[in-house]
């Protein structure tokens, strides 16, 4: 017996703080599914420790905190979307109080914190360093009571099904039963998060395979800004372990960085010491494991106080304790992880992507709002502002639009077959083990090419389509993971989070422009979207 598919003229794929946010725009004119791979509790939002960047403080306001974000951004940010992110941001924060959300306090006031590039105590923090929980928390508590939303969990998003050059629903893969179907829709939204793991490592949680990007690359949207990765400076190093994000707060209330003489370094590369914009901090430590041959520095916040650490840090107190590590005592070992995308599906401030009918908002997407490098804290406010505009375009799109029919994507899915990808995750290990080798914090012409080319060889044999879940996300993977190599070979200069050892020089001729990516010589698979071909550059616009 078949089962009963739900219909909806919205249909959100990702359930982290932007797509929450979309849902809950979108349900107010009609019915909503959210599709959410894996547990719902799985998103990157959940993992964001530090906090949330906002002008709510005293000593601030929101024009120095735009000139803070295009300052980190290296000369790269689209001005009109920071200007939307920061005048925004307060509303956004204050609606997440109303429905609940509780930030820090002291002496009855809200506790802001500072972090890297900050010129102001603006991080709004919950649980010392569980915020993203917090935040999630607080929409889905409003998720729960729309009974215009459904939530599919356990469902993973295959393709996006285009019909005459619009964007009308997605192909779904069932965990559970295996079974795979169709969901049409009038407007699509994307906030499916990021794509740390094409990284050896990174700070992402497993399902951080870059679904979304990968999906709309496929589809026929753009892709802008690949080639810049947020490389976070302070990962736990712990050979048998995953890496875990150790927040850039801990350096913002006073840890210092030691290379393994036990020296404090970081004075030496910036004034702002261990203040300074992530990709300098990164390359900091980078430079002073190679100097002294060894795989990690260390973090030293044992002079801050027992009781202030394990009060401010509760949960990176207790995940180091259970690696052995009393952080109140001991220093931590921490090296540089992949940890956000600034680049993604190319979107204008609405959170309209170049393909009709798809949307998308928060780390999936690239409005232009981090530039070159983001700022600390700035994603989850992303998240909450975009989230809410893309479902407010989303909806006005939709009025023009009926919904479509699908019934010939539905005969093309049943008559289609799915093949069995030969030991994807050996295939998985040595994509992230290239990736970290060649396109990592340090890149250069020579190490692009050669990862170019192994990823183009890997792409063939990913082409076809796939029925579970681990060959989808491998081959997802392996397609976001060509995207970024290229971009980063097109760009012949070093600025923000991108940095060439062939071109250490910011600015050369035309450095302000974008990478844009899209796929060219598209064939239409059975699901209605396109597949094949290869990666174009396109001649992009400058920076506005």
């Amino acid at each position: 017996m078949s089962r009963a598919i739900p219909e909806a003229e919205y249909l959100v794929i990702g359930s982290g703080v932007a797509g929450l946010r979309a849902a809950l725009e979108l349900c107010h004119v009609g019915r909503v599914i959210v599709l959410t791979k894996g547990h719902p509790l799985q998103s990157n939002s959940i993992f964001a420790q530090g906090g949330v960047a906002v002008a709510l403080s005293e000593e601030d306001d929101v024009a120095i905190h735009l000139t803070d974000t295009l300052k980190a951004g290296c000369g790269l940010c689209r001005r009109e979307a920071v200007r939307v992110l920061v005048e925004e941001g307060p509303s956004r924060i204050q609606e997440l109080i109303r429905w609940g959300a509780r930030f820090d306090k002291t002496g009855g006031k809200f506790a802001f914190a500072r972090e890297a590039a900050h010129s102001r105590s603006r991080i709004l923090r919950a649980r010392g360093d569980a915020t993203g929980n917090e935040m999630v928390r607080a929409l889905l508590s409003q998720v729960i009571r729309q009974k215009q939303i459904i939530r599919l969990d356990y469902h993973f998003t295959v393709d996006l099904v285009v019909e005459e050059g619009r964007c009308c629903g997605a192909v779904v893969l069932d965990e559970n039963s295996g079974e795979q179907f169709i969901l049409p829709a009038k407007a699509v939204l994307l906030s499916s998060g990021g794509a740390g793991q094409i990284f050896a490592r990174t700070t992402n949680p497993p399902n951080a395979t870059g679904d979304g990007m990968a999906m709309a690359f496929r589809a026929g949207a753009e892709l802008q800004d690949m080639e810049f990765v947020q490389f976070h400076p302070t990962a736990l190093y712990l050979p048998s372990s995953p890496p875990f994000l150790l927040s850039e707060a801990m350096r913002g209330e006073g840890g210092q960085l030691r290379n393994n003489k036990g020296e404090a370094f970081m004075q030496r590369y910036h004034p702002l010491g261990v203040l300074a914009p992530r990709d300098i901090v990164a390359r900091a430590i980078w430079a002073e494991m190679a100097a002294t041959r060894a795989r990690h520095v260390y973090l030293d916040v044992t002079h801050l106080g027992s009781n202030f650490v394990k009060r401010r840090f509760p949960t990176i107190y207790a995940t180091c304790l259970r690696h052995d590590i009393d952080i109140t005592e001991e220093w931590i070992p921490v090296s540089p992880s992949a940890h956000y995308m600034m680049g993604g599906v190319a979107t204008d401030i609405n959170g309209a992507t170049t393909l009709p009918g798809l949307f998308a908002a928060g780390e999936v997407a690239c409005s232009g709002v981090h530039g070159a490098n983001r700022l600390a804290s700035n994603s989850l406010l992303e998240g909450l502002v975009f989230g809410m505009r893309a479902g407010a375009a989303a909806i006005a799109w939709a009025s023009r639009c009926s919904m479509p029919d699908l019934t010939l994507h539905r005969e093309r899915l049943r008559c289609g077959g799915a093949d069995r990808l030969d030991d994807a995750e050996k295939l998985r290990s040595s994509l992230r083990r290239t990736m970290w080798g060649q396109v990592g914090l340090v890149r250069s012409r020579e190490s692009l090419i050669r990862a170019t080319a192994q990823l183009a060889r890997w792409e063939q044999m990913v082409s076809q389509s796939f029925a579970t879940r681990t060959d989808l996300e491998v081959k997802n993977m392996v397609q976001v993971a060509h995207c970024v190599a290229e971009a980063a070979l097109w760009r012949e200069n070093s600025v923000g989070a991108h940095y060439r050892a062939d071109y250490p020089k910011p600015q050369r001729p035309g450095w302000k422009l974008h990478s844009r990516l899209r796929l060219s010589e598209q064939v239409t698979d059975r699901g209605g979207s396109r597949k094949g071909g290869k990666v174009a550059l396109l001649r992009p616009p400058k920076t506005g």
